[in-house]
C-alpha cells in the first residue's frame, strides 16, 4: 500500500504535464495539413518496457515491442519478453542464506485505445515460457521449478508523456487477469496476483 501512495505521488504530476503539453499542441496545431490515408510510416514506433536492478534484488528485463498508430483513438503491435531475476536472501550474520533464479522468455501481442490524448487502456494478451531455481547453502539444497508455458492477459490504463510523432513516455498500472500462483516446484505467472507499475517508452520512426 506505500508503494502504490508513492506511485501515485509521481503519477499525478506527470499526467498534469501531459495536459498541458498536449494542450499546448492542439493550439499550435490548428490549420495543419489533413493526415496522411493508407499507410503512413510516421505512425510506427518501437519501444516496450526495459529496467535493470541489482543487489539482494536482481532484475534485468529487456522486452521490445512495435506497433503502429492507426489514428489518434488506436494503436497495436507486437513483442517479446525477456525477463531475468535474482532474489538474494541473507541470514542474521548477512551472508546469503538461499539464491532464486527466475527466468521469462515469451511474445506478446497489445492494443491500446485512446480516450484522449493523454492517456489510454491497455489489453495485451501473453504466452511465456517460465523457468526457475532455488538454491539453499546450509546445509546445500538445489531444486528446479516445472518449466512451464503460461498465458498472461495484462489490462490496465496508462498516462502519456509525448515526445514527438508517435513517441512518448508510458507509466501503466496493468493487472494479470488469468495470474496463475505458483505451487511448490510449479511456476506461476510473472506478474502475480496484485495490479503492478510499469514504465515504458515509444519511440517514432
Amino acid at each position: 500500500m506505500h508503494k502504490i501512495t508513492e506511485m501515485k505521488k509521481i503519477l499525478v504530476p506527470i499526467l498534469l504535464v501531459c495536459v498541458f503539453i498536449s494542450s499546448a499542441r492542439a493550439q499550435d496545431s490548428t490549420g495543419a495539413d489533413e493526415p496522411k490515408k493508407g499507410f503512413d510510416r510516421s505512425r510506427l514506433f518501437v519501444g516496450g518496457n526495459f529496467g535493470l536492478s541489482f543487489g539482494n534484488y536482481t532484475l534485468v528485463n529487456l522486452s521490445p515491442q512495435v506497433g503502429y498508430r492507426f489514428n489518434n483513438y488506436l494503436a497495436a503491435g507486437i513483442g517479446i519478453n525477456g525477463q531475468y531475476t535474482q532474489i538474494k536472501h541473507e541470514d542474521i550474520n548477512g551472508n546469503t542464506a538461499a539464491r532464486e533464479n527466475y527466468g521469462v522468455a515469451g511474445l506478446n501481442i497489445f492494443g491500446r485505445f485512446y480516450p484522449i490524448q493523454q492517456a489510454f487502456i491497455l489489453v495485451q494478451p501473453e504466452l511465456n515460457y517460465i523457468w526457475g531455481s532455488y538454491k539453499y547453502y546450509d546445509p546445500e539444497i538445489k531444486s528446479s521449478l516445472n518449466a512451464k508455458i503460461l498465458p498472461s492477459l495484462l489490462v490496465g490504463a496508462g498516462g502519456v508523456l509525448p515526445m514527438g510523432g508517435a513517441g512518448g513516455l508510458l507509466v501503466m498500472v496493468q493487472y494479470d487477469v488469468l495470474h496463475k500462483t505458483g505451487n511448490g516446484y510449479d511456476p506461476g505467472t510473472p506478474y502475480g496476483s496484485n495490479a503492478f507499475f510499469s514504465i515504458g517508452f515509444n519511440f517514432g520512426l
